[in-house]
């Protein structure tokens, strides 16, 4: 079962987030997320450039690779570099997409092993037995200040530059996206997310909206990040 919805929200004048589901058929499975930034149509152009090359990258090369966790990961690494440089070239090419970027959360599902790909601060989490535990990393500034102990997780929150990004997919010429395969059980639920949900909902709330009804979690949370202000765009993928 695959849910997922986008949203603009209540204050962005475009939707730059883009995602991709796979076909029921499809083997493997894959679902990505991007959540663009840039100046004029900048984001909405590098997040559906990233999402469409990495898609692509797997789908050509999933065939030809021994199907071991290393090799797929390694596959799901080369996707993510490979998106970067299609998306970095491209905002060379074209002045006024100079400084586009992406975040980029890749998640390929096969043989009961999910092999995710993370760039940027959307979000992988997976729901296991009454349990919400976040599978990724935010590669953000103040992610860096709670690990070093500058700040708590709570001023995070209200941090000032909490949008600001150490490493986002596009903006230079390579990128070293975080890989790693979790067992997916079952009854697992992944949740991949832009920020625009994650910072109008807190995680308990997402895990509560998620378990009570999976088949209208999509929407209600999306509806709930719009009822807290919707500042960014909203998306959400929610995979059982």
């Amino acid at each position: 079962m695959v849910f997922a919805k986008t949203d603009i929200g209540k204050v962005r004048e475009q939707n730059q987030d883009y995602f991709y589901i796979s076909e029921e058929t499809e083997e493997p499975k894959i679902y990505i997320l991007a959540d663009g930034m840039g100046g004029y149509k900048g984001g909405e152009i590098a997040s559906k450039l990233a999402t469409e090359s990495a898609k692509k990258y797997i789908q050509n090369n999933f065939e030809g690779i021994i199907k071991e966790k290393e090799e797929i990961l390694k596959l799901v690494k080369n996707a993510v570099e490979y998106a970067n440089m299609i998306v970095y070239e491209k905002s060379k090419e074209v002045p006024e997409l100079d400084g586009m970027g992406t975040t980029l959360e890749v998640c390929v599902i096969y043989n009961n092993k999910a092999y995710l790909g993370h760039v940027g601060d959307s979000r992988i989490y997976r729901i296991r037995k009454d349990v919400i535990r976040k599978l990724t990393k935010d590669h953000s500034y103040v992610q860096k200040l709670v690990e070093d102990k500058k700040i708590t997780r709570e001023e995070a929150k209200t941090h000032p530059k909490k949008n600001m990004l150490m490493k986002a997919l596009g903006c230079t010429p390579y990128v070293e996206p975080d890989i790693r395969a979790r067992n997916f059980e079952k009854g697992d639920i992944f949740i991949m997310c832009s920020d625009g949900l994650t910072n109008m909902v807190e995680e308990s709330r997402i895990y509560s909206l998620v378990t009570q009804n999976i088949n209208s979690a999509a929407d209600n949370l999306v509806d709930e990040a719009n009822m807290a202000g919707g500042i960014d765009n909203i998306t959400v993928i929610i995979i059982k």
